[in-house]
């Protein structure tokens, strides 16, 4: 029954065009992977006793938009693929107790803006970690989950849910090429180049930046995940040079494109 149930999923998330789905049992919080790890009043359980499954969908960001970022354009497209994210995983619990299985959608973000993150850098719950447990991806330096197709640049969401479903494997294959691109073109300096899990943001500072972009209309920063060589999505966009990002003269088209969008619908 688990695994018919599963394959309903799959082909549910399937027809809504959804392309990362993953499964994690809610048992594998309590044997952390890695250190440091989060404290228990952030597993599944501790949310909703009832949980025994957790599914994780997500949902890519386009490369080209990104790009622009920081702009208007990402931070629409930001807001889009959140949207998304939260009608998809709603619809996916409501379908899952219709069917007999009471599940609940974990919102995307879990906090009300920047300001509380300012105030304590903690969500509600981690999207990404459960993505890394339910096997969609593994971690690369800037504490970003990778995946295969599209790097960093994925948006997760979560559903706790009552069914006892069979676990994706956890992926073994190191993703992240430690290539420092991103710590080197962090705008405040927010990425430590140890390798994860060792290597931690400097939350304090990431926040803080997001808050001036915000105050400006332009937030998030997304610099890190644009960056990024991993994911195939560069080549289906034909962004393999990454170089293209720090050396105007390798992509003066793509550059004036970007300033295009930057400069304008932002304060």
């Amino acid at each position: 029954m688990s695994n018919e149930l599963k394959a309903a999923i799959q082909k549910w998330c399937e027809k809504l065009e959804i392309p990362l789905v993953g499964v994690a049992s809610v048992d594998r919080w309590k044997e952390p992977p890695f250190q440091p790890w989060m404290p228990e009043e952030f597993y599944p359980q501790s949310i909703y006793p009832e949980a025994r499954s957790v599914i994780v969908i997500g949902l890519p960001i386009s490369l080209p938009v990104l790009e622009t970022s920081p702009s208007v354009y990402y931070r629409e497209l930001y807001s889009t693929v959140n949207s998304l994210l939260d009608q998809y995983t709603y619809r996916l619990a409501s379908y899952l107790t219709q069917l007999g299985h009471p599940s609940v959608f974990v919102p995307r973000d879990g906090y009300i803006g920047i300001r509380a993150l300012l105030k304590n850098p903690v969500a509600i719950f981690s999207h990404r970690h459960a993505a890394f447990l339910a096997g969609l991806g593994s971690f690369g330096v800037n504490n970003m989950l990778l995946t295969p197709d599209y790097g960093p640049r994925v948006r997760f969401g979560s559903v706790f849910t009552s069914a006892v479903l069979p676990s994706d494997p956890i992926r073994d294959e190191k993703l992240c090429s430690e290539c420092m691109r991103c710590v080197k073109m962090c705008p405040v300096n927010a990425l430590d180049e140890r390798d994860y899990p060792q290597g931690l943001t400097n939350k304090k500072s990431c926040a803080e930046h997001s808050n001036e972009l915000n105050q400006k209309g332009i937030s998030p920063c997304g610099i890190c995940i644009k960056v990024c060589p991993v994911g195939l999505d560069r080549r289906l966009f034909r962004r393999e040079d990454i170089s293209i990002y720090s050396r105007p003269d390798r992509f003066p088209e793509g550059h004036r494109a970007w300033e295009h969008a930057q400069n304008y619908g932002g304060i």
